[in-house]
């Protein structure tokens, strides 16, 4: 990483370049006899009363005294990747909205209040592509109160790591005292490779429809209310995959939203029994073959991240980090 000009290091930045992607250089221990630095890139979110404040992509926000700065410089946004389809992050946040559709929602300006009595932080958060139209502590207000309205606890649904995301929105909530409770990432690949997949798709059963044995084998559903029921049915072209199992519930399923070039994966899981028998590259080659029959080129999932099982299988099968979401709640 270059900081150097004419052989000196040089301090290139200044509070006027937050929001800026910037890379800097800090000494890392004041005391060591021998000089040790460290680096970090991210968004530039604050700089007050001498500490900046780096967002990187993953949403760690670092804390750096300006004193111990010793070089620093703004960067060029990330740099498009060569694998996979290209999406910017309104696109792509908007794809991956209308395959997830509330049971209710309202405008704020530019966001979007949603709410499904609780089934999923995704379905009961504000999504938050624009402006609220009005102060942010007087949107933040509002959307307690249209929360707590509902009996349900406020949360904004923030993105970052990509050009265009909300590292800024990050650093505002968390200076407010929300806080972020779950990351996940948003992968991308191309949906050939995965409908390529050599996996026995002659197993699997797709539906347009859902029943009591696929809710049976969905672990976030808890009690299949009307609620949950609307929004797994939500979205453009819906497709559900089941393999069956010994009993009556199946031993894998998956739920796959086509949407123009897009096809979105959600709800695969595998009975613990069934394992590291392929069932969940079963699952997604099937419903890859069914999207590409309609037209769809492109592939997007949603991983959390510290799933490890999951992003190691869904990297075998091509798919790369877009960006990063967090759920951030008022506390």
């Amino acid at each position: 990483m270059e900081f150097t000009a004419g052989g000196r290091l040089e301090i290139r930045i200044s509070p006027a370049d937050v929001g800026k992607r910037v890379s800097v250089r800090r000494l890392s221990d004041a005391e060591a006899p021998v000089a040790k630095f460290t680096d970090t890139v991210g968004v530039l979110t604050s700089w007050t009363g001498g500490v900046l404040v780096i967002t990187r992509r993953t949403g760690e926000s670092v804390r750096i005294p300006e004193s111990s700065l010793v070089a620093g410089k703004v960067v060029p946004a990330e740099p498009a990747r060569r694998r996979g389809p290209a999406a910017d992050f309104q696109e792509l946040s908007r794809v991956t909205a209308r395959a997830w559709q509330p049971v209710e929602s309202e405008r704020l300006g530019e966001w979007e209040l949603r709410a499904s009595a609780g089934f999923t932080r995704r379905a009961n958060s504000v999504l938050p592509l624009g402006d609220p139209g009005m102060p942010l502590d007087d949107a933040l207000a509002r959307v307690r109160d249209w929360y707590a309205a509902r009996g349900l606890p406020a949360y904004v649904q923030t993105a970052t790591g990509a050009a265009g995301t909300q590292e800024e929105l990050c650093a505002e909530l968390e200076a407010r005292d929300w806080r972020a409770e779950v990351s996940a990432q948003v992968q991308v690949g191309g949906l050939a490779a995965v409908g390529d997949l050599d996996a026995d798709v002659s197993r699997v059963t797709l539906s347009r429809s859902f029943d009591e044995a696929w809710l049976r084998r969905y672990q976030r559903s808890g009690v299949p209310g009307p609620h949950v029921l609307k929004v797994l049915g939500s979205g453009p072209s819906v497709w559900f995959a089941s393999i069956a199992g010994e009993g009556r519930t199946p031993a894998a399923i998956g739920r796959c939203v086509v949407d123009s070039r897009w096809a979105g994966f959600m709800a695969v899981e595998v009975d613990p029994a069934y394992r590291r028998q392929g069932l969940a590259k079963a699952i997604m080659a099937a419903l890859a073959r069914r999207a590409l029959e309609e037209g769809a080129s492109a592939a997007w999932l949603q991983v959390e991240s510290d799933n490890d099982g999951g992003r190691a299988l869904y990297a075998g099968m091509g798919f790369r980090v877009h960006h990063h979401y967090h759920h951030y709640r008022a506390m």
